[in-house]
């Protein structure tokens, strides 16, 4: 029984363990190996770190997908850090092995013959550190650029020197398709700035220490201190160890290196030692748990197969190519069981060669297409591929310090700009004027000043200035040469200027004064000739007075003008004053002596309306009343009038008038002295125009361009004369263009201030007729002297030395208190001076009619509108006017003189009655005063004759004559 049940359990193991088997069996059978190759410099750390990141990240994969059908069987190769080492390798992997893929190679240079084999086999080639753009140019579909293309961080490098504001660089490379390839891209991005290269500096990959010393010797030769570096970290390890030596990490220099030096910093070793105060760009990795977690782990697996090797860092590369694993079985996984066999190639002759014979895969086509759209989160961030790159990233921008590297910002691909910190969204671009886009650096040197970027080589010579060789206007360039000792002492206006701008130079500018002359003292050619000397490289520069010219600037660069802008005409002055019979009316415009006469007639108007019923002295016959009230308004002129105003709308209307007038012929009066006895000075020609119609003759300086000017604008050349010295033009001037001299001279503004300071009294300036730049100093194109010399100018110009270098010069050679001339013809006064006041004295006037004419109107109101309607409108009106005419008796004018009046007419009353008694007979005029004063309206209170009462009843009646007054005596005036 017992050995039954034990017979039964071994049953049953066995058939566990059978079908345990089948299932594992089953299993096997299911999953389908892929090879996959792997060509890598093996005997490089580096070789060996990317294997082994990748074998990892397919143990990492599988782990995670282990229900995937495929696996990736690795097929090594080593390419012994050699191009046809790597080509040999793969051919073989293909060939041979008939692998789907292929990882690697690990250079530029490798990738480049690789990819041309993977488009023949139709195996794709995924490159994990190739970075050089010209491998797109092989538009493979076969090739995947995992690493990050070089041309993308051009812009980040562009974005460092215009940041600093450096004009020259040097890129130095090394000498391979690598070095090469970034090259157009990095000289477009610096042109985009404004960054010129005046030197590549090419080292070879095998070059030895000493041709590197030599090539460093001849870099600091040169002015620029600025360079880019570009190069595998075994040669740029070579290259700063000797540049420290020879003192290029020194203060001053700028350093600045690719990503692909960047981005293996912490595998450099010691050489950072050589490497302080450099900048460098790297990709920026995101630092994700999931890149936490794996370092350690890679790092003790990485020991346990390679104990020889210590202190190993992963570097960007490391993780593109973890990630590069992970695409690869993803993509293998997708295409699945599609066949993965290899089919012969078409081979053109019997007798091809070794690759003639390569067979073409199945898989290729459909693997390609899977890889295309593979993305995932990878290790170092998110994978994604556009045309089969991997897509821009953040750099970062590093400065070397200590045993390290320490962040001082980034750029970012989508704001194309600098910022300081990667959350930031402000960025920096080159319309900023400053702007602080990176971290506190510190330089070479350990200085944490920012270097100009250029010096004037230690051993190198002296800036050669070329100065031009003139005869006239030496105040501007003076060259004196002695012949017995071959010197020349330079001195004048524009080399104080210039002298003054090195000293407010932050640096000293050593420089020679050489001037453009044959060795006897004559001048070699015209300024043109001289500008042109620098773009040869004869001169480093030219310091003179050239006038800054469109044609000029094709060759050179000029710093900005330090001197005034234009082209002006010079002619003789004369004195205008007026000596004739008339001249009194010159003070005034024609509408000012209308406007005033129009304005004495009318205030003399305004006074009859005003006073004449109640003054005596403005009644009496109409022809009495005219003369007094023009001869009153126009007596104020002189403040002689004898009528007395009484009225306080007259006073009003009088006081402001005076005042008018007071201004008006004080204003005459003084302009009239000015015509009389100022020197009256207006030139002789005002126009530019004037001298082309008259055909007069025109000077021009010799040698210089105004005379094309004077063309182009319609001169002819018969009217053209040249001069060289300023007292040929005075002379030619005096003469004028009748006796044989000229009408005026044609020049530079800063000439001509020369020539009119000197003869002050005699000529003026008159223009700009032509718009010009003024002089400025020329330097060889994208000169980084240029912004630096400009910013001096700005500096002389607020502090003032530029004004008073000039009143040295210029204003040294007037003997006048005041050399600019601008003392033309007096203007006479016209109506736009005084408008303001005769509106016043208008307003004034008419308020003060309408006031009286209202009051008058309102007083007399029951003329206009009587009780009884029957008189006839126009008899009305005409009352009005008669009632204007008279005495206002009510007034305070008037009430002494009734009261003398009532005495003399007692008196008269007393003398009537003697003649009665004497017989004797009434004189007319007692005629006359029995009609009273011929009143128009009356109001008669008579007592009733009904009732005895003191009640009055008042009667109205209308009297339009003295006829009908003395037919009806009733209406006679008579007062209660």
């Amino acid at each position: 029984m017992e050995n039954q049940k034990r017979r039964r359990i071994i049953l049953v193991l066995v058939s566990w363990i059978f079908m345990a088997g089948a299932v594992a069996a089953d299993e096997n059978a299911t999953t389908i190996p892929v090879n996959v190759g792997v060509v890598a410099d093996l005997d490089a750390v580096s070789g060996k770190m990317y294997l082994s990141c990748i074998e990892m990240a397919l143990s990492d994969f599988y782990a995670s997908h282990d229900q995937y059908k495929t696996r990736v069987v690795l097929n090594t190769s080593n390419s012994h850090e050699d191009v046809v080492g790597a080509a040999d390798a793969a051919l073989d992997l293909i060939k041979n092995v008939e692998v789907k893929a292929i990882l690697g190679p690990m250079t530029s240079m490798q990738a480049n013959f690789v990819v041309n084999l993977g488009e023949k086999a139709h195996v794709p080639i995924i490159s994990y550190s190739a970075t050089s753009p010209s491998l797109t140019s092989l538009q493979s579909s076969y090739f995947f650029q995992f690493a990050q293309n070089d041309s993308t961080q051009v812009n980040a490098i562009s974005g460092i020197v215009q940041n600093f504001r450096w004009k020259r660089v040097v890129p130095i490379y090394v000498d391979n398709m690598y070095g090469e390839g970034i090259m157009p891209f990095l000289i477009d991005a610096l042109l985009k700035v404004d960054v010129h290269v005046p030197y590549r500096s090419v080292i070879s990959q095998s070059a030895t220490d000493d041709e590197i010393e030599i090539e460093l010797y001849n870099l600091m030769t040169m002015q620029t201190r600025v360079f880019i570096v570009h190069m595998m970290p075994k040669l740029a390890s070579k290259l700063f160890s000797k540049a420290k030596e020879i003192g290029m990490m020194n203060q001053g220099f700028v350093w600045i290196t690719t990503n692909g030096i960047g981005d293996r910093l912490k595998a450099m070793g010691s050489v950072l030692n050589s490497m302080q105060g450099v900048l460098s760009v790297e990709t920026d990795v995101s630092d994700t748990l999931m890149l936490k977690e794996f370092r350690p782990r890679w790092k003790r697996q990485f020991q346990k197969d390679n104990p020889e090797i210590i202190d190993v860092e992963l570097d960007a590369f490391a993780y593109r190519a973890y990630d590069a694993a992970f695409a690869i079985a993803m993509a293998i996984e997708r295409v699945g069981n599609t066949s993965f066999e290899f089919q012969k190639g078409n081979s053109p002759t019997s007798n091809s060669t070794y690759l003639g014979t390569l067979k073409v895969s199945q898989y290729g086509s459909n693997l390609s297409n899977a890889l295309s759209l593979i993305s995932f989160k990878g290790i170092a961030g998110n994978f994604s591929l556009v045309d089969r790159q991997l897509q821009l990233s953040t750099f970062r921008i590093v400065n070397v310090n200590g045993y390290g590297a320490r962040v001082v910002g980034y750029w970012k691909p989508k704001n194309g700009g600098l910022v300081k910190k990667l959350n930031l969204t402000n960025v920096c671009n080159s319309s900023a004027f400053k702007c602080d886009a990176l971290g506190p650096i510190i330089w070479p040197g350990e200085s944490s000043s920012v270097p100009k970027g250029w010096e004037i080589p230690e051993n190198g010579t002296k800036l050669r200035i070329g100065v031009p060789m003139k005869d006239g206007f030496t105040e501007f360039v003076k060259v004196t040469i002695d012949l017995s000792t071959n010197t020349s002492d330079v001195t004048g206006f524009s080399i104080d200027v210039f002298e003054a701008i090195v000293g407010k130079l932050p640096y000293a500018l050593p420089y020679e004064l050489i001037p453009y002359a044959y060795p006897n003292g004559t001048s070699i050619g015209t300024y043109n000739d001289l500008i042109y000397q620098v773009y040869l490289g004869n001169f480093d520069a030219v310091v003179g007075d050239a006038t800054i010219r469109a044609n000029r600037t094709l060759f050179v660069d000029f710093a900005m003008p330090y001197t005034e802008s234009g082209v002006v005409m010079v002619v003789p002055i004369i004195d205008s004053r007026i000596k004739n019979a008339w001249v009194f009316l010159k003070p005034l415009t024609w509408d000012l002596w209308m406007t005033t006469l129009c304005f004495f007639i009318f205030i003399g108007f305004v006074i009859w309306v005003l006073e004449h019923r109640i003054n005596e002295d403005f009644r009496g016959p109409p022809s009495h009343q005219v003369g007094t009230s023009f001869w009153f308004s126009f007596s104020t002129m002189v403040f002689s009038q004898r009528e007395k105003v009484v009225s306080n709308s007259g006073r009003f209307v009088m006081i402001i008038w005076v005042f008018v007038v007071l201004i008006v012929t004080q204003s005459y009066t003084a302009n009239l002295a000015s015509l009389l006895t100022v020197p009256q000075l207006r030139p002789v020609v005002n126009d530019l125009n004037d001298l082309l119609r008259s055909g007069e003759k025109v000077g021009y300086m010799r040698s210089a361009y105004v005379y094309g000017l004077l063309i182009d604008y319609g001169f002819d050349d018969s009217q053209l004369k040249p001069y060289g010295f300023m007292e040929e033009i005075h002379e030619a001037l005096s003469n004028g263009s009748e006796k044989g001299g000229i009408a005026a001279i044609v020049h530079e503004t800063p000439y001509m201030k020369l020539l009119v300071a000197k003869y002050c009294s005699k000529y003026t300036m008159i223009g700009p007729i032509f718009k010009t730049d003024g002089f400025g100093f020329a330097f060889p194109k994208r000169s980084p002297l240029v912004f630096d010399i400009t910013q001096a100018i700005l500096n002389l110009t607020d502090d003032g030395t530029l004004t008073k270098i000039e009143d040295k010069w210029i204003k040294k050679v007037s003997n006048c208190k005041d050399s600019t001339t601008g003392n033309f013809s007096s203007s006479a006064l016209g109506l736009e001076s005084f408008w303001g006041l005769f509106l016043i004295a208008g307003i004034a006037s008419v308020f003060a009619l309408i006031v009286s004419v209202t009051s008058f109107l309102h007083k007399h109101k029951h003329v206009l509108m009587p009780p009884d309607s029957g008189t006839s409108k126009w008899k009305r009106i005409r009352a009005m006017f008669e009632i204007f005419n008279q005495k206002e008796l009510s007034s305070h004018t008037f009430r002494s003189s009734r009261h003398s009046d009532s005495t003399i007419g007692a008196q008269d009353h007393e003398a009537k009655a003697l003649t009665q008694n004497n017989n004797w007979p009434e004189s007319p005029q007692s005629y006359t005063d029995h009609t009273d004063t011929t009143s128009i309206f009356s109001r008669q209170e008579t007592p009733s004759h009904d009732q005895a009462s003191s009640k009055t009843i008042p009667a109205y009646a209308f009297a339009i004559t003295v006829q009908e007054t003395h037919e009806s005596p009733e209406t006679t005036l008579t007062r209660a």
